[in-house]
């Protein structure tokens, strides 16, 4: 496969490269094809809350870049969601009250670039595993969505 790749832009996703032009989960979020529980949006990123929480507030940051890696967005890109990360971070700290926010970088779930941010006040709740065979409690996760929107 890197070879197909060589020479190409990094800055032109390598799903589209690769001919997988449909939109990724998050982009349908983005777009409003998909609800979601929105903290915050700019003209770079989008935020929302994690249906299925590893804590309670646990926050998704994703570029409206829909690159794959968090590591070839554009500078830009990078910097809008690494700025809008601490934004949001801060603003766990200060209406949950947690002492930690923990910022995950994963990218192996969705192949859309996005950063996790857990608060937490102490590591052992950050080993916790959600259930996702059950439904999301919406009622609580918009209740939360109200408490965390900037």
């Amino acid at each position: 496969m890197s070879q197909l790749l060589a020479g190409v832009p990094s800055s032109i996703p390598r799903r589209i490269m690769l001919g997988m032009n449909t939109p990724t989960l998050f982009t349908r979020i983005i777009n409003g094809e998909i609800p979601s529980h929105k903290i915050y949006e700019d003209d770079k990123t989008y935020a929302f809350l994690d249906i299925y929480p590893v804590q309670p507030g646990h926050i998704l940051v994703v570029p409206k870049n829909p690159v794959e890696f968090v590591w070839d967005l554009p500078d830009d890109d990078y910097q809008s969601v690494m700025a809008t990360a601490k934004l949001l971070a801060l603003k766990l700290r200060e209406m949950l009250g947690t002492r930690y926010v923990h910022e995950r970088i994963v990218g192996t779930d969705v192949p859309h670039a996005h950063v996790h941010l857990i608060p937490f006040n102490n590591t052992a709740e950050l080993s916790v595993h959600p259930d996702t065979s059950n439904e999301p409690d919406h009622a609580t996760l918009a209740k939360m969505a109200r408490k965390l929107a900037v």
